[in-house]
């Protein structure tokens, strides 16, 4: 049986394949990645008689973000991601790497067949209550509305250099599903915090976020934040998992402090040109 790749500009219809990916993983998979950075990917079906059976996402930069293929496809996952991996797939075309977490088996073991050229991109982790040296302290966070959307805006361009025009979006969106807090102190926003909950395929967990002044960091305030954003979670019923880059050790002992564990990794392939 021929299995054909077709783009899809519909994401509806991958629905199904989504919820299956989802669950194929063995721990919750990082939100921005996959609801951010994957949300603005293409997107290629994998199809066997008209069916679809499958998929993949290639961001703009030419690197995989999501590879399924279903356990009821008779083809080989396994010759297909090579396929696209040695970008000779002519609907595809060029690929030149891969992200993918640890918490993805398969994925991650088809990437590992087929270069020995990774490193380590971020540090995903979920919070436990079990884990002892918590700092406890809490911050007095302030729900962010739409009066303040300049202001944020400002502040996380300062604090972290963001583009300001993805930004203003990111952060409305944040305020109109009350996602979005700030702490402030000596009448100025110091740190913002983010509690995204998702809509789908991950309902019982929520992704956490936040952003410290680089004038006010080293105070504890990052792990004071993480505090209240875990206890806004616990109030809602949901597990918090959260993830930082691998560079940014600040923020991994923050992290550490309010209560995480770093159980995965998201790890960038670059594929070899053989």
């Amino acid at each position: 049986m021929m299995l054909i790749i077709k783009k899809v500009t519909q994401l509806s219809e991958l629905n199904d394949l989504k919820e299956a990916y989802f669950k194929a993983s063995t721990s919750p998979l990082d939100g921005m990645w996959h609801f951010g950075f994957v949300s603005m990917a293409e997107h290629y079906g994998f199809y066997e008689n008209e069916c679809l059976v499958g998929f993949c996402c290639i961001n703009s930069e030419r690197y995989l973000l999501q590879f399924y293929l279903s356990e009821t496809a008779i083809s080989s996952a396994t010759e297909l991601f090579m396929l696209i991996a040695h970008s000779n797939s002519a609907v595809i075309g060029d690929v030149k790497g891969a992200f993918v977490s640890t918490a993805e088996p398969q994925y991650l073991s088809m990437c590992l067949d087929n270069t020995s050229s990774f490193t380590v991109n971020a540090i995903m982790y979920q919070y436990s209550d079990n884990l002892r040296g918590r700092v406890e302290e809490k911050a007095k966070l302030i729900l962010a509305d739409s009066e303040q959307l300049e202001l944020l805006v400002t502040f996380a361009v300062e604090a972290i250099g963001a583009p300001k025009e993805w930004l203003t979006g990111y952060y409305d969106n944040l305020i109109k599903r009350k996602e979005l807090w700030y702490y402030s102190l000596d009448d100025k926003i110091v740190a913002t915090g983010e509690c995204r909950h998702f809509d789908k395929f991950q309902t019982q967990y929520v992704d956490l976020g936040m952003i410290v002044s680089p004038a006010y960091r080293g105070q504890g305030i990052a792990t004071k934040v993480l505090n209240q954003l875990v206890n806004l979670a616990k109030e809602k019923g949901v597990k918090a998992i959260c993830s930082t880059e691998s560079s940014n050790i600040g923020a991994q002992k923050a992290i550490d402090k309010a209560g995480f564990l770093a159980l995965n990794r998201i790890v960038q392939f670059d594929f070899s040109r053989d």
